[in-house]
């Protein structure tokens, strides 16, 4: 470790370290960080190789050209592609459809060019290189889907694969940090620094070298305006291999996607608008009609059985309609399979006291006394919620968004409206959907803060890649029958 109390030859008392010798520890200091990236580049090559020798084998041939010829190129310029993108970095969003689109997209139009002017006219024909395109986006996407899949199921269970972090700041700071670190399952808290113990203004040069003794990959600063010598942290922390990570003052709410831009020398974070509008929405839309109505299809046995199942197990009707609040507040009924005696709205009012959820606005009950037999077996499997594809075919509900809170609930929140922040009813500026982030991330939360937490977090992050994941996590959580009621 270096000595930080060393002084330069102006007696400077800050680091002296060669700055040459720094640059490739930043990087490659911890080999988790370069197996990644090999696996990586290893993954999307056989991907490249598969993708381009399926569209050989199936588009139009060219009379004495072969894809193989040219393979090695090919693979050159995309890979170099989606490495200048920062596809093989410490990111730890490894599935950025949109951005994947765009550079395979451009390592595509290289590839033409260079074969327009080194072999004009007796390369591969354009329906091979169409298909390969598609393929390459879909192979790849697929891939590094499965791996980002994998990859939380790893950390998740083995805190090995998580990277140790040091937390810097106040004492409250930090434990919303903390919990931020919790959810993510990316890192761990290795250790902490509290200013309210340390003086960062006095105690600068030891609190860099505490940092450095702990071999952390990066440290987190959590408060901000506490820290002022931040650019001689800065460069310490930097040239030891350290990252530093400035976390907003509020970490209540997720903030908005931000990419870095310069005005003349001074970084700006901008943020982008909302997405869930336009002809985003129309996108999202048009997405729900098309899955709704195949997924229906597909599903269609086992709605036709449950049906008769509700029916000869208990008496009332197959399905249950209940009043909920959706899209700008207004009221629908939604469709369900009854899982419930037919008199459990009433029984409901003798049970408030019996209530789970923290802060009484939502109305849970682990054992719940008005489920029937073939009810629990629904609930368990969420085949109950199935009938909600009628809801997303009539423009009501979407199959992911916040979840449609019952009236009752909606009333309890706008009577509570100053116990809680007012941020919570942008909830009602989407579509209320089938499954959510709150039933893959914390479905056995019983928190109402943690669910409208994960509605906030859909709301102000939402992608179609998004919805897709969601939707594939709730088919493992169904499974898997994850925090089911």
């Amino acid at each position: 470790m270096t000595d930080l109390k060393k002084t330069d030859t102006l007696g400077n008392p800050w680091q002296t370290e060669d700055i040459r010798a720094t640059n490739l520890s930043v990087r490659w200091q911890h080999s988790l960080i370069g197996i990644q990236s090999i696996v990586l580049v290893g993954l999307d090559m056989a991907m490249l190789y598969a993708s381009w020798t399926i569209s050989d084998m199936v588009g139009t041939p060219v009379a004495g050209a072969h894809v193989a010829n040219s393979m090695i190129p090919i693979l050159a310029v995309s890979i170099g592609t989606l490495a200048t993108a920062g596809f093989y970095g410490t990111d730890d969003k490894l599935n950025r459809f949109s951005k994947l689109f765009k550079s395979l997209t451009v390592a595509q139009t290289v590839v033409l060019i260079a074969a327009f002017f080194y072999q004009p006219g007796l390369w591969i024909s354009r329906s091979v290189f169409v298909m390969a395109w598609l393929l390459n986006f879909l192979f790849i996407g697929g891939a590094r889907f499965a791996l980002d899949l994998l990859t939380i199921q790893l950390r998740k269970h083995n805190p090995v694969f998580q990277h140790p972090v040091l937390l810097l700041g106040t004492q409250q700071d930090i434990h919303n940090v903390k919990k931020l670190i919790e959810r993510s399952k990316q890192f761990k808290v290795d250790s902490i620094i509290d200013l309210s113990i340390w003086d960062l203004h006095t105690q600068l040069e030891q609190v860099i070298q505490y940092i450095c003794s702990r071999q952390v990959s990066e440290v987190f600063v959590c408060t901000q305006d506490s820290i002022d010598n931040q650019i001689i942290l800065f460069w310490s922390l930097k040239a030891a291999g350290i990252h530093l990570r400035m976390i907003p003052a509020e970490t209540q709410l997720p903030q908005r996607s931000a990419e870095t831009k310069m005005i003349e020398e001074i970084p700006t974070s901008r943020f982008k608008s909302l997405p869930i509008f336009g002809i985003n929405f129309l996108m999202k839309r048009l997405f729900d009609l098309i899955a709704a109505t195949v997924i229906s299809i597909l599903l269609s046995p086992i709605l036709i059985a449950t049906a008769i199942a509700v029916k000869k197990t208990s008496s009332g009707p197959i399905f249950y309609r209940q009043y909920r609040v959706g899209l700008k507040g207004n009221r629908f009924q939604v469709w369900k399979f009854r899982t419930m005696v037919e008199n459990a709205s009433e029984l409901q009012k003798e049970l408030e006291a019996q209530n789970e959820v923290k802060g009484g606005v939502l109305f849970k009950i682990k054992e719940d006394p008005r489920i029937t037999k073939i009810g629990k077996f629904l609930r368990k499997y969420s085949i109950d919620e199935l009938p909600q594809l009628m809801n997303v075919l009539q423009g009501q509900m979407s199959l992911v968004g916040p979840r449609p809170l019952p009236v009752r609930d909606y009333e309890r929140s706008l009577e509570n409206m100053e116990q809680f922040s007012r941020e919570r009813f942008l909830r009602y500026e989407v579509l209320p959907g089938i499954t959510g982030l709150w039933q893959v991330k914390g479905r056995s939360s019983v928190d109402s803060d943690e669910i409208f937490y994960w509605d906030m977090v859909y709301i102000l992050q939402w992608s179609l890649a998004l919805d897709l994941k969601i939707l594939l996590q709730t088919i493992k959580v169904v499974i898997s029958k994850e925090g089911s009621y």
